[in-house]
């Protein structure tokens, strides 16, 4: 079976959406997901919702390649988040016939944290977009137990992304997710890192954000997530390059990156899992 291959935002995240969605295509990749909201002080956003010059110049990308929009994000839950203050870019998200609206959780208050995932799915699903919680060792929903916590109490129509990086550096298992139901998941991020007998938060969000490594090349259990997580999962490759490399490098960045990821699928076999 051929998985589905999105190029996650983050991997060359100095890439505005037009660039990035040909340079994914280069690649080989099927979709891309598009970060339309920043994240930290020293990483780009792209607020489409705000640029009718780049809307439009994404949508022609997308046309022109054949690609789609598999997720938007980033959708920082906090303690103030105004779920009506995101009407603009879920209307963004419809518009580029994305499939997934990509959450964090930062609001200590899980119970609240729930009501908000279920008003933002409410608004999310009339446009025709899921909601998907991820889950950082660093947050409040440091793991996947915690996060199948949340979803549940948010409602039934919320998902959980799995990132190999964090799944490896939290207290999740296998068995864990093995007994997640399918229907909670619909996107997954692979990468690869070393394997360390303990993290600090540095530690921790350096990786995520700058050290990763491609798919293989590390030491994080790859094959035996993959096993689990059901067959026809969206894979979004998430491996920041160095913000210092050369534009010129992306092409052969990324192709390594996607043939590196169908290497290791290649070797792995088919199951049955979920």
């Amino acid at each position: 079976m051929t998985r589905f291959l999105s190029l996650a935002h983050l991997t060359a995240i100095d890439l505005p959406p037009p660039e990035l969605i040909d340079a994914a295509a280069r690649a080989g990749f099927d979709a891309v997901g598009l970060r339309l909201i920043r994240v930290t002080e020293t990483s780009p956003g792209y607020p489409l919702m705000q640029d009718t010059r780049m809307m439009r110049a994404t949508k022609d990308a997308l046309q022109h390649t054949g690609l789609t929009v598999n997720d938007i994000e980033f959708v920082k839950i906090q303690p103030e988040t105004d779920v009506e203050s995101l009407s603009a870019f879920l209307d963004a998200g419809a518009e580029l016939g994305a499939r997934e609206v990509i959450c964090a959780p930062y609001d200590p208050d899980l119970s609240r944290l729930a009501d908000t995932l279920a008003a933002l799915s409410e608004r999310a699903a009339a446009r025709g977009l899921g909601v998907s919680l991820e889950f950082f060792p660093w947050t409040p929903v440091p793991d996947l137990g915690s996060a199948y916590r949340v979803v549940r109490r948010a409602g039934p129509d919320i998902a959980i992304l799995v990132d190999a990086l964090h799944f490896d550096r939290s207290a999740s298992t296998l068995d864990q997710l093995h007994d997640i139901p399918a229907d909670r998941l619909r996107v997954a991020h692979l990468c690869d890192a070393p394997v360390l007998s303990s993290y600090s938060t540095d530690d921790l969000l350096h990786t995520a954000r700058e050290a990763r490594l491609p798919p293989g090349a590390g030491q994080i259990d790859l094959p035996g997530l993959l096993r689990v997580l059901p067959q026809d999962l969206p894979l979004g490759i998430e491996v920041p390059m160095a913000r210092s490399a050369p534009v010129a490098n992306v092409d052969s960045r990324l192709s390594s990156l996607i043939n590196a990821t169908r290497r290791l699928l290649r070797a792995i076999p088919a199951s049955g899992a979920n």
